[in-house]
């Protein structure tokens, strides 16, 4: 499968989300997408896309989309995280984790993310994030 257009490396890397090499990632105005096609190390016993890898990488791309409306800022924190899943994604899918912000204020930002397994709604997701001030960014660690 070839990646879409625009998609590149994700630049962010973790422990966390290093088993799920390569994830992808394609900034937009107001947004910075996430991506990547579902093989082995993201699929339960049964073949489906894991919930909790759904889920992780929502999360992930929520906040770095708040991010993109916040300037100098010590860190995001989520402090809410629902998931509503609607269908699942198969081994070899695209899956896209394509986030919107809600709400930006000074130290709450609200996001929601549509997640699709080659363009079929799996997962919706919402989240609240604390914003942490750049002086405070102790607390973020």
């Amino acid at each position: 499968m070839s990646i879409p257009e625009g998609f590149e490396p994700h630049f962010r890397k973790s422990g966390f989300t290093n088993p799920w090499e390569p994830l992808y990632s394609r900034r937009l105005e107001d947004r910075l997408q996430m991506g990547l096609v579902a093989d082995d190390a993201h699929c339960n016993s049964r073949g489906f896309v894991h919930g909790g890898l759904i889920t992780a990488l929502a999360d992930n791309a929520m906040g770095l989309s708040c991010a993109v409306h916040l300037e100098d800022i010590g860190g995001l924190v989520t402090v809410n995280l629902v998931t509503d899943f609607v269908s699942s994604g198969q081994k070899g899918a695209w899956l896209l984790f394509n986030p919107e912000v809600v709400k930006v204020g000074r130290s709450l930002c609200f996001a929601q993310c549509l997640v699709t397994a080659d363009e079929k709604p799996i997962a919706r997701t919402s989240a609240t994030f604390n914003v942490i001030a750049a002086k405070d960014k102790r607390r973020a660690a």
